[in-house]
């Protein structure tokens, strides 16, 4: 894969463009998150991104060490402590977080151990899970508004991501782990895949839409997706590309 701190940047300056173009109005406007705004997204973008660069990054530790708080709560509970703020204070919060990041994150020396949601994770894999959110939460935005938002080659990381994690959201719904082949159709029509080909679970079709799965942004049904092998439907209900 290319990149992923590069990429990373190139993703804040996709939806960067969108922001800048938002009119007040659409600030206001219902996102798709359920409950939110367009401003609460963004809110919670910037107070995500805070936390990436902030001083218990590298205190290696789960900020949520077990299941009595959710994600969903806590990410709630802090855009609910923040809301009222002007779009243009909003914009500008962010920009100013997500910009530091890809730098941030990049100088870590090789080995470190960053503090996220459930478990500490390298500054790789980190960026690559800020990927993931701001490309969902790009979605929320800019499908209710009507903006286009091109799907890129970025989302390999998106997908290489849902996949890596499928051994645990098995775990969590209590299923044993099951190896799945993923042979994904790239936005550029290219190939990718993920796996072992002679895994006895396989999962095909586009990759756009393996990525929307998993962020659940789609349902398996809603997709041209096809999962052969015993475990595969398991694998492709369960798959997620977000911490929760």
């Amino acid at each position: 894969m290319t990149d992923v701190f590069d990429d990373l940047a190139a993703e804040y300056h996709q939806l960067d463009a969108v922001l800048e173009s938002l009119t007040p109005d659409q600030w206001s406007q219902p996102s798709a998150a359920e409950g939110w705004t367009v401003s609460d997204v963004v809110l919670h973008l910037a107070q995500t991104e805070e936390a990436v660069t902030g001083p218990a990054i590298t205190e290696a530790r789960a900020f949520l060490p077990d299941g009595e708080t959710t994600v969903d709560g806590m990410a709630e509970d802090m855009v609910a402590a923040e809301r009222g703020m002007t779009p243009a204070d909003l914009l500008a919060r962010w920009r100013k977080a997500a910009f530091a990041t890809p730098g941030a994150l990049r100088a870590h020396p090789p080995g470190t151990r960053l503090s996220w949601v459930r478990t500490p994770l390298s500054p790789r894999t980190l960026a690559t899970t800020r990927i993931a959110e701001h490309w969902a939460h790009a979605l929320d935005i800019t499908v209710p508004l009507g903006i286009p938002y091109p799907d890129t080659a970025r989302l390999r990381h998106v997908a290489w991501l849902a996949h890596r994690t499928l051994p645990y959201a098995l775990a969590v719904a209590g299923l044993p782990d099951a190896p799945v082949f993923c042979d994904l159709t790239a936005p550029d029509g290219s190939r990718w895949t993920f796996g072992d080909p002679d895994a006895p679970n396989q999962i095909t079709g586009l990759a756009s839409e393996f990525c929307r799965v998993g962020a659940r942004r789609l349902t398996p049904e809603q997709t041209g997706l096809v999962a052969e092998g015993p475990q595969a439907a398991d694998a492709l209900r369960l798959v997620r590309n977000y911490a929760a």
